[in-house]
């Protein structure tokens, strides 16, 4: 694993904090799964759920993201488990059994959540990943994410990510009646396309752990957890991050508080661009929701 070392500092003396291993595996399961929304952005639905008589397996984890896209959450245990063939395993399951993942998500949330599947993931969460699991990964067009996690004294703990690859997505015939994203995009003027670009080319400079997800209706870029999502309209882009609006001194004009406002994406502060100075002064709030993600 990367040598990462935490040090905590007091009037100017720094302390290091140790590592320290998990008792059982079971205990980092328990707390992921008690703090899944915080630590990734997914909602919880199930743990050690059945696939049933057929295929006899037990999924570790299953949740719906903030992008409403199934998730499958699967632990390494030991060294040599392959984590990553169990969860391609569950991965083709759902898949074929999306009825009995929109149930669940059903009776956990009720009617209102739409799943999208055009991109389910498989988080693959273990202390460490050989050269080998990177390089599987990396061999298949499946959404699959690989997780390092470390526990530190004073109950800390840290997650990295080792490498995420994004599969196709799947197209989908819901939402018919909205346009999507990509047709958004080619109908947008090519005056918000370039701003689309520089928009995306700085936050795509912010750091080499930011992925991006084209969804249908908007294009989200996550760390672990989203903390922008984008939508394009024919005169403007509009922009949503993970800010509180509560906090601010002062927003810009075009700017709004989205709190109590229904709109696709996550995150309550909503930006409307419609030109490069605007963007320019959006800066600074993509950076917040960037480093506070």
């Amino acid at each position: 694993m990367t040598d990462i070392r935490l040090y905590n500092i007091v009037d100017s003396k720094a302390s290091e904090i140790k590592k320290k291993q998990v008792d059982l595996e079971r205990d980092i399961q328990n707390l992921i799964e008690k703090n899944l929304e915080e630590f990734f952005g997914i909602k919880f639905l199930n743990s050690e759920h059945s696939t049933g008589k057929k295929h006899k397996g037990r999924i570790d984890t299953i949740g719906i993201d903030e992008n409403n896209s199934p998730v499958i959450i699967e632990y390494k245990r030991q060294k040599n488990e392959n984590i990553i063939n169990q969860g391609l395993f569950y991965f083709d399951w759902l898949l074929d059994h999306k009825g009995d993942f929109e149930i669940l998500v059903r009776d956990n949330f009720g009617n209102d959540t739409e799943v999208d599947w055009s991109s389910p993931r498989l988080l693959c969460i273990a202390e460490d990943f050989t050269r080998y699991d990177s390089y599987a990964v990396e061999q298949m067009n499946r959404n699959i994410e690989l997780i390092r996690f470390q526990l530190y004294e004073d109950e800390y703990i840290m997650f990295e990510l080792v490498n995420a690859i994004e599969g196709e997505s799947k197209e989908t015939t819901t939402h018919t009646h909205y346009k999507q994203f990509k047709e958004n995009y080619e109908d947008a003027n090519q005056k918000i396309k370039n701003i689309f670009h520089e928009m995306e080319d700085y936050i795509m400079s912010l750091g080499d752990d930011i992925q991006k997800k084209e969804l249908k209706l908007y294009c989200a870029y996550k760390r672990l957890r989203n903390f922008a999502c984008v939508e394009i309209r024919s005169s403007k882009i509009l922009i949503y991050l993970k800010v509180d609006p509560d906090s601010l001194e002062k927003m810009p004009d075009f700017a709004r508080d989205v709190t109590e406002i229904g709109h696709y994406g996550t995150g309550d502060f909503e930006l409307q661009i419609t030109n490069l100075e605007e963007l320019e002064e959006s800066k600074h709030f993509i950076e917040k929701s960037y480093n506070e993600s």
